[in-house]
């Protein structure tokens, strides 16, 4: 439980920090415009009192002033529209405001070396958590914290102007709305956290089942598995459906604890306002005054219901989230500067996957020179790509060493995003201007056909790049490796699933732009592989070769690599 409470000051103390003034500001107009509710309906009922009786009699009925008590209530209606519509603009766009920096900070806390890898595993939850958990805190801002607080300054005001009529009254009048509201939600909340808890679960279930049910109904219906997807969707759906059900059901429950409350507080103030009335202590005006102000008073109590069958939600959001938000985002590692003369030196290591028991690359010795251009070849799973991920810093030695020259991964996946071609393009250097931009594409091969596109560098994506062929999308991968300037490219099989004359054109421009620069190629094409001048053997992640062009050895290990 202490771990609980933590993760949600965690969540809820940045939620705060996010926006705080205008997060007050909000809640503090809610407040006033409950107030002037209450004010706006207690005065209005005194005025219709005070103005009947006093037209009982000519003389009173001559020297009633109905100005003032019309002029405030004008105040008070204006001034409730105003604060209403105040506190609705000001308190959801802090909302979204501080939800916006709360993702932010959400995304960067997922900026480590692992973060693709793990977005690749889990993208459906990892989605959710960014989206939906995120999206679930507004509840404890909008239907907690500002009701509470519009609750609390009800009443006080309440307790106050029964408190004028008579002390005692108006104290345990604030106690017991104070008392009886905000228990109910505490109850309500308590009893409705394991079916919001649920609910949330299964919310996040049925997406999940549902974008693979959609995006992977081909491969389902080949394995023979639609049936099982359809049933367990059903299932989700079900589970989704009692979670509602229980909640539908305290919802009603609390709706008729807060209905029972509020007419027990209304027979108890009428029953007050009576006895003070008939000691003459108050007069009939008052009495309605007081009778009124009482059942302005219930209202923000009752909003509380929806925030406390939601705080299960809230609560669950915030476990999920605390440990990503408790601290920055973990520094990407960059492995130390090699030797002079060296882009890559590797010494007894040993690389494996996170929560792996093998290694994937046991106890290799190798160096890369500056310049040099080094293919690394072998079967599926035998460790290339593990490799380049290390040397990129994507990856942590297990043991061992590993120093390298900064340098830039292209890997097999081109991913582009749903944007404008200039701002894919500028996700590997945000300064560069339309020129670069031009000439990076010419270098690619692709600058003739995005001009023919009718908005050029401003054409939209769609979705993962849609709107470009295979051998464009790869393209323009290219054209984005070109632009950071590093001393050391790490490939891998760029050309993979593309036509052969698109794959040999892709080569030739990798080939004239990476002059200079030292290339790390990971392949089991022989076109990728007649870039290098070396090719390392990788088997069962262990290197068991080291072959230079012009040996023969090299000529045999090339020639058994998979052709066009």
């Amino acid at each position: 439980m202490t771990k609980g409470w933590r993760d949600l000051r965690t969540v809820w103390g940045q939620l705060l920090a996010a926006e705080p003034r205008r997060l007050a500001l909000g809640a503090g107009l809610a407040a006033l415009t409950v107030l002037m509710g209450m004010g706006l309906l207690g005065l209005s009922g005194w005025f219709i009192t005070a103005t009947a009786l006093a037209g009982l009699h000519a003389a009173t009925a001559i020297v009633f002033d109905v100005f003032m008590p019309s002029a405030g209530i004008r105040l008070l209606a204006l001034g409730r529209t105003g604060a209403r519509y105040g506190e609705r603009l000001l308190t959801h766009d802090a909302t979204f405001a501080a939800l916006a920096a709360l993702r932010v900070r959400l995304f960067r806390g997922w900026a480590r070396p692992d973060a693709a890898r793990q977005l690749l595993a889990r993208p459906a939850r990892l989605l959710f958590r960014l989206s939906a958990d995120i999206d679930a805190l507004e509840s404890f801002y909008l239907r907690l914290l500002v009701p509470a607080a519009a609750a609390l300054g009800a009443a006080l005001l309440a307790g106050l102007v029964l408190g004028v009529m008579n002390l005692w009254v108006g104290l345990l009048l604030a106690l017991w709305l104070l008392g009886a509201g905000w228990g109910i939600a505490l109850v309500l909340a308590r009893h409705a956290r394991p079916a919001a808890v649920r609910r949330a679960q299964a919310m996040e279930s049925l997406r999940a089942r549902t974008a693979d049910l959609v995006a992977g109904q081909t491969e389902l219906v080949m394995a023979g598995r639609i049936e099982a997807q359809r049933d367990a969707l059903a299932a989700a759906d079900r589970h989704l459906a009692a979670a509602d059900l229980v909640l539908n059901r305290l919802e009603a429950g609390a709706g008729m604890a807060y209905g029972l409350a509020g007419s027990l507080t209304l027979a108890a103030v009428l029953l007050a306002a009576g006895l003070l009335t008939g000691e003459g202590a108050i007069g009939a005006p008052a009495a309605a005054l007081a009778l009124l102000v009482a059942l302005g008073a219930i209202e923000p109590f009752a909003a509380l219901r929806r925030g406390a069958l939601e705080a299960g939600r809230s609560w669950l959001a915030a476990r999920r989230l605390a440990p990503h938000m408790a601290a920055g985002p973990e520094p990407m590692p960059v492995p130390p500067a090699p030797d002079d003369g060296l882009a890559l030196q590797a010494h007894a290591l040993t690389l494996a996957h996170p929560g792996s028991r093998w290694p994937a690359l046991h106890r290799s010795a190798f160096t890369v020179a500056t310049g040099e251009r080094v293919a690394v070849i072998g079967p599926s799973g035998a460790g290339k790509s593990t490799l380049l991920a290390a040397a990129a810093g994507e990856l942590a030695p297990a043991e061992g060493e590993l120093r390298a020259l900064p340098s830039c991964l292209l890997t097999q996946r081109t991913d582009l995003f749903q944007d404008t071609l200039r701002d894919n393009l500028r996700l590997a250097d945000p300064s560069a201007d339309d020129a670069r931009l031009w000439s990076v594409l010419h270098a690619a091969g692709l600058a003739d056909e995005v001009r023919a596109m009718p908005s050029a560098l401003d054409s939209l994506l769609g979705e993962g790049g849609l709107g470009l062929s295979g051998g464009q999308s790869r393209r323009l991968a290219l054209a984005r490796l070109l632009l950071r300037n590093v001393p050391f490219w790490l490939i891998d099989e760029p050309t993979e699933a593309l036509d052969t004359a698109t794959a040999h054109d892709v080569l030739l421009r990798l080939r004239a732009q990476a002059a200079g620069r030292t290339l790390l190629i990971a392949t089991h094409l022989r076109r990728e592989a007649a870039l290098a001048d070396r090719l390392l053997v990788l088997r069962s992640g262990r290197i068991v070769a080291d072959l230079r062009r012009g040996t023969a050895a090299f000529e045999a290990a090339l020639s058994a690599l998979r052709p066009d």
